[in-house]
């Protein structure tokens, strides 16, 4: 299994808290932890970690940020001959949990906003040699243009997985294999209002990408899986607990990604990755909670 990731690595600044202040207020017992992140890191590093030979290109600063994320790469496997280091400081992301899991997230972008289409294309072999390309929203639209074309041009399939939400261009969508979306960003991506439900959707997603399949995720409700042909419910697999939320839908992706190289069923690679979600809840920061396929093999089971 061979993955090419073009996306986003960051230092996560975590903050565990009873709950989120209110303007003004200062608030106190809270627990501090410091990690990497980034979705295109977290996602390259899921798939290595179930298995996959994993490039990725990113951007990260010249600074103590960027040094930890060389390091954890070569720890994890992760090829990344292809990063770049940029001028500005490395992304950083602040994440306030409250108890029960949920999370808030703020983003300084920093170096990935230097991240061009240039760099996709002196990209182009790993993207070439893959099985499957990843990309997300966490670099600039230009650059994920890029990537989805060069993918087309060189016949490497692609997963989207448009977070954070932004409106998706006719001709980026044209060029999407698999699009994983959860509920807020499906209604963003398709204009629909809160109310709008999975079906309708779906539906509308499908109006987007006629030939893509959408992987719809809807946390404690399981995920929808729509190949065009056949669409399908997958149940949740429930977690032991929830301890934090954060990165789980990078669990899902990086799992859904692995499955899919190794050719599996649609609803297996959903019922793999939604375990891989599972897991990933079970745990407090994002790395602890990407599992190997022992741990979505106990939890399936």
């Amino acid at each position: 299994m061979r993955i090419a990731v073009v996306g986003s690595y960051g230092a996560g600044l975590t903050m565990r808290t009873p709950r989120v202040p209110a303007a003004g207020e200062t608030l106190g017992g809270g627990v501090f932890a410091s990690g990497p992140g980034g979705k295109g890191s977290n996602q390259a590093i899921g798939a290595a970690r179930l298995g996959a030979d994993v490039s990725l290109l990113t951007a990260i600063g010249a600074d103590a940020f960027g040094d930890e994320a060389r390091d954890l790469w070569c720890a994890e496997g992760v090829d990344a001959s292809a990063v770049v280091t940029a001028e500005a400081a490395t992304m950083v992301g602040v994440i306030l949990v409250e108890e029960g899991g949920e999370n808030r997230i703020v983003i300084a972008p920093g170096a990935l906003e230097e991240l061009r289409p240039a760099h996709v294309e002196a990209f182009a072999g790993s993207i070439a040699q893959a099985d499957l390309m990843m990309t997300c929203n966490e670099i600039p639209g230009e650059t994920v243009s890029a990537a989805l074309r060069t993918a087309r041009r060189v016949g490497t399939p692609v997963l989207l997985n448009p977070a954070p939400a932004r409106a998706l261009a006719a001709d980026d969508a044209a060029l999407v294999d698999h699009l994983t979306p959860n509920l807020g960003e499906a209604r963003l991506l398709t204009g629909r209002g809160e109310d709008a439900g999975p079906e309708a959707l779906l539906g509308a997603l499908r109006g987007l990408l006629p030939s893509a399949t959408i992987v719809l995720t809807c946390g404690a409700d399981g995920a929808w899986a729509d190949d065009g042909r056949e669409r399908t419910h997958v149940p949740a697999v429930r977690p032991p607990r929830v301890a934090d939320t954060t990165g789980a839908g990078d669990a899902f992706n990086a799992a859904f990604a692995a499955a899919v190289c190794a050719g599996l069923p649609l609803r297996e690679c959903v019922r793999r990755a939604a375990a891989a979600g599972a897991f990933a809840v079970s745990r407090h920061e994002v790395l602890p909670g990407l599992g190997r396929p022992a741990d979505l093999d106990a939890l399936i089971r």
